[in-house]
């Protein structure tokens, strides 16, 4: 079977997109088209899941779930199920609220009982009942003009860290909390929308690139009662005090009695951290928690749960080198660690203060994409891993700790749920999968493989898939299917049937690099300053290995991803020409000097400051390599 160059990036711009089938007239010329049309709508029959997903009544002696479709109810006491949908009522059908668009905060916020409401309009705040009457303006500076705005806060700051709210009453709905953002410094970004129409329209922003200044960003708080405005001294501290560097603000609370405001506040480099309180009568800001990691960048959102008096709570950090938690109080002292792994931890479960343990979810099973339930009293001592590692766990936990519910699967391992006490011990089976309807099919399981990353000692997963015709025989093209940003993975323990795009006559892959993560912040550290380097230098390695099998033809790689992993593509072909044969490039970066401050300075540090590392990692620097084939 032949299918040249043009076939594969034909191929790969079509699994990307999203246009209609009958768009895609040359799928109809591929090799494998009429495979692809047979097998395709037998996937999504082929699997029945063994997954249960369970709801716990309050007092922890039943729960209840589907099965066949139909509700029932699993008795702890009895260990009988019975039908649960006679006289049951739940909130199916009901919808969620929209919330704010892509890089937007909410323009409105209520107080906890919703009697008065905070407003975002024309760039500035208001106050009014929940009804809106009663309005009235807070601040008056905020300004097209001017560049300045209040209760709202920078684009970037949406999309890059997550900031969907700019106002935040405290709970007694007495002072109100805001930001105000001076984008004077920042160069604005034009957009051109509604282009399918006669006449479009454009759309600007102001838009801080790699590089250049950031907005100055404040907080400030209104008290309702006295009519009292208060500017936060958010910047109190090295290294956050010089506003022409940069710094950020974000994850804004209350504290459960409404005494202080508890901030998140970063330098611009994004090796610094600080979880910070701020007193909204004196403005004075003090540090909760330091974290820094000097090597690259520290987390900007590390986990953080508060225990029932609200003055204690569990932290996430990375400085031991691993994600571990840890137990402070609001004074910054640290009661407990409550865990000392050498690979990471990678989510709270539940806590228990009646008995005072933590369930969390780590990365100990026999490689670090197998999750694994623990338990740790919540003094840092007894720590239990509850679940075999052979395979990856999701787990809900009664709300009395007496028992937990299991998924246990891998990628070769459909998932089979069963019903365990506290010590781990399994009391009954709810559900098991089957797959029978795969192999009577014919299609082939999804293998995992392993290879060495260009650094000749990592060892890094991927995961392969075959068309049901395979014939060992034959040479098979291949495509990649990428996305390889810091910290994310391409190859996972949970099941994976195989995908429809290798009928089409490919081996499809996906896989981990040194960009993965799970192996803890040393590891990851390899990209640092060094995006298109390091882990495009892997991509070409896990080529290479894939074009010593037998059954693969190494002139036909090919190599596909959006956003970040069009950025991958498009760095895989022009650095690696004599690898990759073909590529498709959705929604690329390809150069780092035209992307935002937060995202690409986390990881690239400015380009004045890493010249040479901004170069490497700029696709442009690399076209005169290209071949056209």
């Amino acid at each position: 079977m032949r299918i040249s160059r043009s076939h594969i990036a034909a191929f790969a711009l079509f699994a990307i997109a999203t246009f209609p089938l009958h768009a895609q007239d040359r799928l109809r010329s591929m090799p494998g088209y009429d495979r692809y049309t047979l097998m395709a709508p037998k996937l999504g029959t082929a699997v029945k899941s063994g997954v249960v997903a369970v709801q716990w009544a309050n007092d922890g002696k039943s729960f209840e779930f589907l099965r066949d479709a139909k509700r029932v109810r699993f008795d702890l006491g009895t260990k009988q199920i019975t039908d649960a949908t006679a006289g049951a009522t739940g909130a199916q059908g009901m919808r969620r609220p929209m919330g704010p668009g892509r890089g937007r905060q909410s323009t409105e916020a209520y107080t906890a009982d919703s009697s008065r409401k905070a407003i975002y309009k024309d760039r500035n705040l208001y106050l009014a009942n929940r009804d809106g009457s009663g309005e009235k303006q807070i601040t008056t500076d905020g300004s097209e003009k001017e560049r300045i705005k209040y209760g709202t806060a920078s684009w970037v700051y949406g999309e890059e860290l997550d900031q969907t709210t700019a106002m935040w009453w405290s709970p007694d709905g007495t002072k109100l909390a805001f930001y105000r953002f001076d984008e004077k410094p920042v160069k604005d970004y034009y957009l051109q929308t509604d282009q399918t129409t006669v006449q479009g329209s454009l759309m600007t922003e102001a838009y801080p690139k790699a590089g250049t200044p950031n907005p100055v960003v404040d907080l400030y708080v209104y008290n309702d009662r006295t009519e009292q405005l208060r500017r936060l001294e958010v910047r109190d501290g090295a290294p956050f005090t010089d506003a022409a560097v940069g710094h950020y603000v974000y994850g804004i609370s209350w504290t459960k009695d409404g005494s202080e405001l508890l901030i998140h506040r970063t330098n611009r480099r994004q090796n610094i951290m600080e979880l910070a309180a701020c007193q909204p009568i004196s403005g004075v800001c003090r540090t909760v928690v330091h974290e820094e990691w000097l090597p690259s960048w520290t987390e900007n959102h590390p986990t953080m749960q508060w225990l029932a008096d609200g003055k204690r709570f569990i932290w996430e950090s990375e400085r031991s080198g691993f994600k571990n938690y840890y137990l402070y109080d609001l004074s910054g002292k640290l009661l407990a660690t409550l865990t000392q792994h050498p690979f990471e931890v990678a989510g709270i479960v539940k806590v228990d203060e009646t008995a005072k343990v933590l369930w969390y979810y780590a990365r100990s099973g026999d490689n670090y994409m197998k999750l694994q339930l623990h338990r740790v009293g919540l003094d840092g001592k007894g720590d239990t891993r509850l679940t075999d590692p052979a395979f990856t766990h999701t787990v809900s936990v009664s709300p009395d700790g007496k028992f937990f519910t299991d998924i246990a699967q891998t990628h070769a391992v459909a998932p089979t749920t069963v019903l365990r006490d506290a010590k781990g011990k399994q009391i009954a089976e709810l559900g098991a999968s089957d797959i029978s309807g795969l192999t009577s099919a014919g299609f082939k399981p999804v293998e995992m493989f392993t290879y060495t990353a260009a650094d000749g000692a990592t060892k890094h997963f991927g995961m392969l898939s075959k068309p049901s015709n395979f014939d060992a025989a034959k040479k098979y093209p291949v495509l990649f299917s990428v996305y390889d940003g810091p910290a994310t993975n391409g190859a996972r323990e949970t099941f994976a049937a195989p995908t429809a795009m290798a009928e089409y006559g490919f081996i499809v892959v996906t896989l981990d690099t040194r960009s993965a993560a799970g192996l803890g912040k040393k590891a990851l550290d390899a990209i640092y300053l060094k995006l298109g380097v390091t882990e495009i230098d892997d991509l070409a390695e896990a080529a290479k290995y894939l074009a010593t099998l037998p059954f693969v033809d190494a002139k036909r790689i090919g190599i596909f991803g959006t956003s970040y992993g069009g950025f991958a593509s498009a760095m895989a072909i022009l650095r690696y020409p004599d690898i990759f044969a073909a590529a498709s490039a959705q929604s690329a970066v390809t150069s780092w000097h035209h992307y935002d401050t937060i995202y690409t300075e986390r990881y690239m540090y400015t380009p004045q400051e890493n010249e040479a590392g901004y170069k490497k990692g700029s696709a442009m620097e690399y076209g005169g390599r290209s071949r056209v084939g």
